[in-house]
């Protein structure tokens, strides 16, 4: 995947824009926090905040635009981190490009006629508000410092992604919506030492909220190894797995289970979900914005 050869955040936004980089962007520049993106015209960005604050464990919100229509600038929704933090004022910045992929929506539906590596025909610049999102990706770099490397870092794939039917609190227009949870999966003995190490990261989005394959079906997930974004599961050693919950588990395989964490995606399929009117931007899942700063900034935050 060629995390070693990005070592900033800049980096990655630079081989974004140029294209020279268009897949997922876990491991890349290790340690820099890394953010979702939600881009919504400005009469829903009030709603949206307070689906944030109503939901922080899947919907963590880091930044915004300075003002409607702004794409080259963000401020801080942390009060103890500078939005100078976020982004050097040395660095330039581009939410139309400077992400490898993005999803776009018209009216709530995806727009799935073209792979969309910037947003240049779609962006309003007197209207479209951005939103950055924290991203488990962030937590990625202490997991592996750990020990406990997740097994698409060490696989070289994307993290899988599921729905759920666990309920968001309700806010304004975004109604119904529920929970995207990310996966990895880990040796059951190891459990309490991914919790403690993740639970820091509370604006990417902490601790894990369930874990254990009777969790598969409590958060309504049709098939674990069917994952509706990201790729297929991999085990801590990076190799696919080949087994669910209808198999007994991991017990056959050193007691290996999936652990989910609320998952950035959630606000792309609010979006779906409320059916919003005119259009709406996001990253396309697994694929980031990397920003300047240390993940180490978000711990206990």
């Amino acid at each position: 995947m060629g995390s070693t050869f990005f070592i900033t955040g800049q980096e990655v936004r630079q081989a974004a824009r140029a294209n020279s980089h268009t897949s997922t962007t876990a491991g890349l520049a290790p340690g820099h926090i890394q953010a979702n993106l939600i881009v919504l015209p400005s009469k829903y960005a009030t709603d949206f905040r307070t689906l944030c604050q109503r939901n922080p464990v899947p919907c963590p919100l880091l930044a915004e635009s300075t003002k409607p229509g702004c794409w080259s600038a963000i401020k801080s929704c942390i009060p103890s981190i500078p939005s100078t933090t976020l982004i050097n004022q040395s660095s330039d910045l581009d939410l139309r490009r400077d992400i490898p992929r993005y999803m776009v929506y018209h009216d709530g539906e995806l727009d799935e006629s073209a792979e969309h590596t910037d947003l240049f025909t779609h962006w309003r610049d007197d209207d479209h508000v951005a939103f950055l999102i924290g991203c488990s990706f962030s937590f990625e770099a202490a997991l592996c410092e750990a020990d406990l490397a997740p097994g698409h870092i060490v696989g070289g794939m994307n993290v899988p992604m599921y729905r759920t039917t666990l309920p968001l609190n309700p806010a304004g227009v975004f109604t119904g919506g529920t929970y995207v949870v990310s996966m990895r999966v880990y040796k059951a003995q190891d459990i309490d030492h991914v919790r403690a190490t993740t639970a820091p990261y509370a604006s990417a989005h902490g601790e894990p909220i369930a874990w254990g394959w009777d969790a598969v079906s409590r958060l309504g997930i049709a098939d674990v190894l069917q994952p509706e974004w990201g790729d297929c599961p991999l085990g801590p050693d990076g190799k696919e797995l080949e087994f669910g919950p209808q198999d007994g588990g991991g017990i056959d395989c050193g007691e290996i289970v999936p652990v989910f964490w609320g998952c950035g995606v959630t606000p792309q399929e609010a979006v779906m979900r409320a059916g919003l009117q005119g259009t709406a931007m996001a990253h396309a899942p697994g694929h980031m914005l990397v920003l300047d700063c240390l993940d180490e900034v978000l711990k206990a935050q």
